[in-house]
């Protein structure tokens, strides 16, 4: 390993994050880069959402911003990092990792040090995404409406189950209960109406833990993958599901795939969204009320392997 070259680094730490992994995750990783030389904060947060003044002291210090969770911890930093000028790294410690598996980022304690230490600023893209009239938020990886925002819902109830059976046990479980939606997405300018299980808007290939939602997915085309799987009878739905963890659901007639900058999104019945493992709220019924995403193209510096 290289000398540090004066880094200094802000993790900020979502202790509730991998049931409870964040924590213990941050301590050898920690070690290491002090052991380099490096100067290492550590702050952790009530929940997912980063205390903002904790991320503007940092960067205003030129300090590398070290988000130490899963991928809503992730996203709760990334857009203030990002609007601040700053650079962001990750150690990846939550149930789903989907942004760090998109990257390729292990969470081995001597690789995730080495890319900190030695790792270069790259440019990815993330979403903005404003529901209705509300404030703009910011998502790294995917906005999805419809099951799979159910079965996120149902994930958050789950967590006596394994980590690597709460989002399968979740997707059977909505599936099993899931009410079409009749959607009408408009994705740059070209209108589309589907009955659909689900919508997806993708930066990142992966979603759900490890689901290869958006096969053709990078973080730096500027581009946003729209996935939309009809609906089918649950039967179908449940025995498809399989395909959706090596991408190969797209060959599905049922399964629609555009590619564009700015999508709106509205429907009927009223159904959860999410992003990122976060509840966003509930998809809008009204076209003037309806949900705009658009890439931010560039718009993060990012830590990666050099």
């Amino acid at each position: 390993m290289t000398e540090p070259s004066g880094r200094t680094f802000s993790f900020l730490v979502n202790p509730v994050s991998g049931g409870g992994a964040a924590p213990a995750a941050v301590v050898p990783v920690a070690r290491i880069l002090r052991d380099a030389g490096a100067t290492v904060d550590v702050t952790y947060s009530s929940g997912p959402r980063a205390t903002l003044d904790v991320i503007e002291g940092a960067v205003a210090r030129g300090e590398i911003v070290v988000s130490v969770g899963g991928d809503g911890m992730l996203s709760s930093i990334a857009g203030r990092v990002s609007q601040l000028g700053g650079t962001l790294g990750i150690v990846p410690a939550g149930r789903g990792n989907d942004f760090a598996r998109m990257l390729g980022l292990s969470s081995d304690p001597e690789e995730v040090a080495a890319i900190l230490l030695e790792g270069a600023p790259r440019a990815i893209d993330l979403l903005s995404v404003r529901i209705g009239d509300a404030e703009p938020r910011v998502v790294a990886s995917s906005v999805y409406t419809g099951v799979d925002a159910v079965a996120g819902e149902i994930v958050d109830k789950v967590r006596w189950l394994p980590g690597k059976l709460q989002y399968p046990y979740a997707a059977v479980h909505a599936l099993a209960t899931y009410k079409p939606i009749e959607a009408h997405v408009v994705i740059d300018g070209v209108a589309h109406d589907f009955g659909a299980a689900t919508v997806v808007v993708a930066n990142s290939k992966f979603y759900g833990s490890g689901m290869k939602i958006a096969p053709q997915a990078e973080v730096d085309d500027g581009l946003l993958d729209v996935v939309v799987i009809e609906a089918a009878g649950r039967r179908g739905l449940i025995q498809s599901l399989p395909k959706v963890y090596d991408g190969a659901h797209v060959e599905l007639d049922e399964v629609h795939v555009v590619r564009g900058r700015s999508v709106t999104i509205n429907g009927t019945p009223s159904v959860p969204m999410g992003g990122d493992g976060e509840p966003l709220g509930q998809l809008p019924a009204g076209v003037d009320e309806a949900t705009r995403i658009d890439v931010l193209p560039g718009a993060l510096q990012l830590l990666l392997p050099s």
